[in-house]
């Protein structure tokens, strides 16, 4: 092996379960880091299937189709061109790992287990793979490479034993999904491991939508000083050659580009872009229906689709009820326009009177409630879907965090739908990205510059318009408040008594802390959502619906010691109220 040592970094987008296409991806990138002089290729974590496979890593089909297909390309791996680092899952001695291979010569040289095996939050591998042993380095183009696989840099253990072993250098394939200012988290882990080995690391990320996690790419290369040596773009594919070079025995990253990283609001608008893209593209669907009320939730979401999908991709339909104001007419076709896409109205009252027809006979003598409301909500959510059925468009559903938390949502109605853009975004994160959007678009967007979301959409009071005079807050706190109190409870699992002590009404936290229980039965049958904060319904808030446990407003319990000290040490440290 002779210096520089050009190394080609694959941050690609696969397809879940799409073996044969992601193997062309593989081919591909060969190809192109081939042309420019590369001596090795990496893929990031389990590429060749997807990642994260969850059960489908279970199908004995798809275990031989992806070493069959890791077998082919081992064999071209004899023409000469970039060795190959690709992961996929790997069963040996009746174990099932998550693994990366590496490959030249045409053959397979090496394969190297992932050791610690997340299972916290969205991850659940120890469902379906085995932890590996601690592993030694592969020798590759005469370097000895060590192989850590994602979680293997968050602790000292694995990389330690690379170093005994003799690693030169680290490279490290990852499927880290994005989530809302963890890039400093995974700068940090990587450095306190380059500051531990003293070894140049390599950190390759995945990037693209897998149902609700969307994975940033954001790639990046750190110096055994700790010193960043280049820094990939976030959220878009590149294929990016590296350069190492070996001084008085030891290796060292050569200085590239750094792009810039997005971080706060303009992070998450390109996350729930991209989360949406990619739902809609690997899943098939030629394009959305979505329906435009004239409210923001609605004109985020289709400001979203057509900067995902482009305004020719875009359905919008207005279902007009007799509480539907001349505002929201004007601010959903003015929405509508600014955006480039379709636009119809169809009025509901045909469809909602025919309903109330139809129950006439068993409500008489019934006051008028909240029944009649949820009528319009499920007349429009069955006008969207058969709108879909006709014409194979994905229904996008439109809810926000805040209205998911506390069940302000009508099944079989608003929650129609196949994605949502917005599910992980409370109310007032979609007012402070829905102003941002007006004054800038990402990189990558296929919608028009400038203002896409009317400014009295961004002014006016939210409302349903579910019956005269409605607005959000009739019923609810200032969305300030809610989400504040949604935050602590959801984000933080603060105790009630902790989040009164910030300052809020002491009712209002015991209401808001009821219907965020009772609401689990709807979240369980909502549509997948992008996931932006750290702690998102359904993979990671998993809890029953059938719960009688409600949280206490006076002081949470403090263990006697006399009685338990262990037990009361380690509760008074997990406490953080």
């Amino acid at each position: 092996m002779t210096d520089p040592l050009l190394l080609a970094l694959a941050q690609l987008n696969p397809v879940m379960g799409d073996i044969a296409g992601n193997l062309a991806r593989i081919r591909a990138a060969r190809a192109e880091a081939a042309g420019q002089g590369a001596a090795i290729v990496m893929f990031p974590e389990l590429f060749l299937t997807g990642y994260p496979p969850e059960d489908l890593v279970t199908k004995p089909a798809l275990e031989e189709t992806c070493r069959a297909a890791l077998d082919e390309l081992a064999r071209e791996t004899a023409d000469g061109g970039p060795a190959v680092l690709v992961g996929l899952p790997w069963r040996e001695g009746g174990k099932l790992y998550n693994a990366v291979a590496a490959l030249d010569g045409g053959r397979i040289l090496g394969v190297r287990f992932k050791v610690d095996l997340p299972n916290y939050g969205v991850f659940d591998e120890k469902r379906v793979f085995a932890p590996g042993p601690m592993p030694g380095p592969v020798s590759l183009r005469g370097i000895r490479i060590g192989l850590p696989i994602c979680e293997d840099i968050w602790g000292e253990e694995v990389v330690e034993c690379l170093v005994e072993t003799g690693a030169e250098i680290l490279l490290v394939p990852n499927g880290s999904p994005y989530e809302r200012d963890k890039t400093d988290t995974r700068l940090n882990l990587a450095v306190a491991r380059v500051v531990e080995s003293r070894l140049p690391l390599v950190y390759l990320n995945q990037v693209g939508g897998q149902d609700e996690l969307v994975f940033d790419g954001a790639s990046f290369g750190l110096n055994p000083d700790g010193a960043m040596a280049f820094q990939m773009p976030a959220f878009s594919e590149e294929i990016r050659l590296v350069s190492l070079v070996r001084a008085a025995g030891a290796w060292r990253i050569a200085p590239g580009e750094a792009a810039p990283i997005l971080e706060g609001p303009p992070a998450d608008y390109q996350a729930c872009m991209l989360g949406l893209r990619d739902y809609v593209g690997k899943n098939g669907f030629p394009g959305v229906v979505l329906g435009l009320s004239g409210g923001i939730d609605s004109a985020l979401c289709a400001a979203l689709a057509v900067d995902a999908l482009g305004p020719d991709r875009v359905h919008a339909v207005m279902l007009p009820y007799r509480f539907t104001s001349e505002d929201s007419l004007k601010d959903a076709r003015d929405c509508a326009a600014a955006l480039g896409i379709r636009y119809d109205v169809l009025p509901i009252a045909a469809a909602v009177e025919g309903l109330e027809s139809c129950l006439a006979p068993l409500f008489a003598g019934r006051a008028r409630d909240v029944t009649e409301e949820n009528i319009q909500s499920r007349a429009r959510g069955t006008i969207l879907m058969s709108i879909s059925n006709k014409f194979g468009a994905m229904v996008v559903t439109t809810g926000n965090k805040s209205e998911m938390s506390v069940g302000y949502a009508t099944l079989y109605g608003d929650m129609n739908g196949g994605f949502n853009p917005i599910k992980d975004l409370y109310k007032t994160e979609v007012f402070r990205i829905a102003e941002l959007r007006n004054r800038w678009k990402p990189d990558g967007a296929l919608g028009p510059d400038g203002p896409v979301i009317p400014a009295n959409i961004l002014v006016k009071p939210p409302t349903a318009e579910l019956r005269d005079n409605q607005t959000d807050q009739d019923s609810l706190p200032p969305y300030a408040v809610l989400d504040d109190i949604l935050a602590c409870l959801v984000e933080r699992e603060m105790h009630v008594s902790a989040v009164i002590a910030r300052g809020h009404d002491a009712a209002t936290v015991a209401r808001i802390e009821h219907l965020l229980a009772i609401a689990e039965y709807k979240r369980r049958q909502s549509a997948p959502g992008v996931k932006v904060t750290s702690r998102n319904f359904g993979r990671d808030r998993r809890y029953p619906v059938t719960n009688r446990f409600r949280d206490r407003l006076d002081a949470p319990y403090t263990p006697d010691p006399a009685l338990a000290p262990e037990a009361a040490a380690g509760l008074g440290d997990a406490y953080d109220g």
